[in-house]
Order: C-alpha cells, then structure tokens, then sequence
C-alpha cells in the first residue's frame, strides 16, 4: 500500500513540478521577450521621429531650391547685365526664401548679394564644392548656413545663384516637441562635425562642434557603431554615456550630402516610453494557457517529437554525406544524383549546364601556398552559390572543377541571359580576405535535352565546351554548339592584387 501512495504520489508530483518549472521559464522567458519588444518598439519610434524631423528639414531647403530654380529662371530671361535688376530679383527672392543671403555669381567667384555689395566668393572654402555640384548643397561654417547652390542657364552659363540657408531655422525644430529639456537634434556629416543642432544646445555632446570628440573617450564601441551607420547611411539607436548622463542617440541618413541626422534623448525618458510598452500583459495570460493545454498534450507529443527528430537526425547526416566540406557546395556524387533525378522526372523541360574550370589554379598553390587555393575555391562556392535560384543544383565536382544545373531555363535568351550573368560573375570575382586575388575560369555551357538528354552525354557536352574555352585562351565561356549571338568574351586576365 505504502508503495502505492508512494507511486501515486509521484504520478502527480513529478508532472505538477515538471509544470511548475516550464510555468517558471515561460514568465522568465515573457519577461525577457516583453523588455526585448519595448525596447525595439522605443528604437523604432525614434527612428520614426528623426526621420520626420529629418523630412521636415529637407522639406525647408528643397523649398529653398524651387525660390533658386524661378529665381535661376528669371535672371536668364531678363539678363544679367543690369546690375540694378539683378539686385532687385536677389533681394525679392531672399524674401520669399526665407534666407539670410542670395548672391548671384560666375565661375570666377566674383558675386554680388541681394544688397547690391560687391563679394569674391573664390577664396571660400566651400566655393570648388559649390561649382563642381556632386550634391546639391554645400555648408558655410563661417556663416552657420547651408548654401543652396542652382544654375543659371543651361550648364551654369550665366553663372551661379546661391542662397544661404541660416541653421538658426533648425534649431526652432524642437521647441514643440514632447521630448524633455536635454533632447537634442543635429545634423552631422560624414565625419561627425556638426553643422546645426536645436534641443538642448548645452549638452556635452555637442559642445564641441563634432559628436565623436566628446562620445569617444567613454563609449569606444558605441562610438564605432555610430560612425559605420554614418558611413554606411544606416538608421540604428546606440546608448552612451557622457559623465553621469546616459542618452540614447538614434541616427537616420538625410538621403542628402552623405549627412545625417542624430536625435538624443535622455535614457530615463527612452525608459519611461519603454515602460509604458510594457503595460500590456495579455501575452502573459495567453501564454499561461497555452503551457496548460501543452502540459495535457505532452504525453501525446513525445513520441511525435521522438520521430521528427530522429527523421531530422537521418536529414542531417545525409546532407552531410552530400556535402562538400570545403565549400558548402553538393558534393561530386550528390550533385550528379540531384540533376539525374531533376532529368528524369521532367524530361521535356529546357535546362542548361555549365562547367566551370578554374584557371592555373595549380600555379595560385604553387605561388600562394595551398591555404589561400583553398580559400579561394571556398570563396568561389559561396560567391557562386549566391548569384541563383536556390532550386538551382550546384556543385564541386573536381578539385577545382564547378557544375551549375540551371532547372527549367525555357527560351534561347534566357539562356544566353544567365550564360552572360556567369561571365560578368567572374569579370568580378576576387578571393582573399588580405591579399585580393581575381582568379579567372574556363567555363562551358550545355544545353538539355538538345545536346544530351542524359546526364552523361550533357556531362560530356559541357566539358567540349569548357576544352573550347581553353583552347580559345581561357578566362571565357563558350557553348558546346555555337549559338547566335554570341556571348561577349572577356579578355584574358590573371592578377593579384
């Protein structure tokens, strides 16, 4: 009897436990999904802000150009001639521009400005950026503004008008927010410096006229990620910290300039939105019933869940046997398996199969060693693997031999399209990671079933056409039986950078 209490007992008490212990986790588990999600939802809210703080900036100057391009327009139909003329058309399109400044000069930096005043522009610092217009604005640190730059007459004829943005509009941005008095915004170039900040003027991190300068010292890492997202006009949220003040800034490109713009808010206030995120608990509820009805349902699933791993454990290792371990790729025998089965359940459909033979590769390990050999074929399968369709069978199938099996390439130009896509892939392709080596290949083309309804006859095929290649002079593709038009050759090639 004891024996069976004891039994019993058991038969509750371990499933109670087990329950109680994945009730533990899945709290754990919403508590940690739950800050993950207010945290992610905060990032995106502020990217959202800065980016509309952002479009409303680009807005103000794009508006600045349209009064440049009527302006631009007005001085080419009236001349230019007429210096009284001239100033009276600057001085009305500062008014509608809203500007500090409208100068109207030629390409030897001579100006004169709404006012009438004589200028030479040539000596500025920004005046070879402004005539050379690869973006369309340029920035005057001297006089605190963004100058838009627009032609007159066609190619800059009659010369050049420029219309000086003042930042001290910007910094009105974010006078009606809701963030708290230590926010700020500013615009950033590519190197961190700061062309117009609104906010918090007063904040250490724009103190010192670049952002990098002052965020460095204590926040290395953070600072590293800041600079690649300017660099890369990537949009992301970092958290630094300068003295005792914690803030997150939140970067979003101006798609202008290669500039940026950069939002920083206090953490408590980026905490205090986050909190309010995490207000909702109905996850929590659903997720509670959820562990009860899998607790009742566990018996039944443990011996599907046996058999799907044991089916995944069986998958796994024969993918294993199929792979090449050195690329990734099939390997030899699985790729001649994968096309044979594709062959015979779909005889009638137009295919193409390519064999690719790098060339000299004995001569990249006997001067290169046979790491950076490997390092090459390795890099060559992932390269390869990436530019098809992952229906597509590829595969190492020598040393330093490559089949591609395009499935189901049903007319003569889509052919001829993937045969070029093969050719520009290696007009392209280099291989290590220090030392850049652009290695070349032979490559022939079949075509199924016209040249070989069989693998072994395609095989065949494929490989006259990689022996034409070569005999041809190598680095080039050519087709087992000529094709109209022809591919375009690439001139042979073999260098080390």
């Amino acid at each position: 009897m004891d024996n069976q209490n004891r039994s019993s007992v058991l038969q509750w008490l371990i499933p109670t436990g087990t329950m109680m212990v994945v009730v533990i986790a899945m709290l754990l588990s919403f508590s940690s999904k739950s800050n993950k999600e207010a945290e992610a939802s905060v990032s995106k809210a502020l990217i959202a802000s800065a980016e509309g703080y952002g479009d409303r900036f680009l807005h103000e100057l794009q508006m600045v150009g349209k009064v440049g391009e009527t302006t631009g327009e007005l001085l080419e139909r009236i001349g230019t001639d007429d210096s009284a003329r001239v100033t009276e058309v600057l001085g009305i399109a500062a008014q509608c521009a809203d500007v500090n400044k409208v100068i109207y000069c030629g390409t030897d930096g001579k100006a004169m400005d709404q006012a009438g005043v004589p200028l030479d522009v040539s000596q500025e610092s920004w005046f070879e950026e402004a005539l050379v217009g690869e973006f369309p604005y340029v920035y005057t640190n001297e006089e605190q503004s963004v100058i838009v730059v627009k032609h007159v007459g066609q190619n800059a004829e009659h010369g050049y008008l420029m219309l000086y943005y003042p930042m001290e509009r910007f910094a009105d941005m974010l006078l009606q927010s809701g963030y708290d008095s230590s926010s700020f915004l500013v615009v950033l170039d590519l190197e961190g410096n700061i062309l117009g900040v609104s906010g918090a003027s007063t904040n250490a991190c724009v103190q010192d006229g670049n952002i990098f300068s002052v965020i460095e010292a204590e926040n290395k890492e953070n600072a590293r990620t800041l600079r690649n997202r300017l660099s890369n006009s990537a949009r992301g949220s970092v958290d630094i910290q300068t003295g005792k003040q914690r803030q997150v800034l939140t970067s979003v490109p101006l798609g202008t300039n290669r500039w940026s713009l950069v939002l920083g808010v206090s953490e408590s206030y980026a905490e205090r939105q986050a909190n309010y995120v995490r207000k909702n608990t109905k996850d929590m509820v659903l997720a509670l019933a959820l562990v009860i009805a899998i607790f009742f349902c566990a018996v039944m699933m443990i011996n599907i869940t046996g058999k799907i791993r044991s089916n995944k454990k069986k998958k796994e290792l024969e993918d294993k046997a199929d792979t090449d371990l050195l690329t990734g790729l099939n390997n030899k025998l699985a790729t001649e398996r994968k096309i044979k089965d594709y062959m015979a359940k779909n005889p009638d459909k137009q295919c193409m199969m390519f064999m690719v033979d790098v060339d000299n590769f004995k001569k990249i390990n006997d001067t290169m060693g046979h790491a950076f050999g490997d390092e090459v074929l390795r890099s060559l399968g992932i390269q390869i693997g990436a530019i098809f369709r992952a229906s597509d069978i590829i595969g190492r199938v020598g040393g330093d031999e490559f089949m591609v099996f395009l499935k189901d390439v049903s007319t003569d130009e889509a052919i001829l399209k993937e045969a070029k896509k093969m050719e520009t892939f290696f007009k392209n392709f280099q291989a290590g990671e220090y030392v850049k080596y652009k290695a070349t290949a032979s490559i022939g083309v079949a075509v199924f079933p016209q040249e070989g309804n069989d693998f072994e006859t395609l095989y065949k095929a494929a490989d006259q056409g990689v022996y034409k290649a070569k005999k041809r002079g190598k680095n080039q593709l050519a087709f087992y039986r000529d094709r109209e038009p022809v591919v375009e050759q690439n001139t042979p090639s073999d260098a080390a950078e």
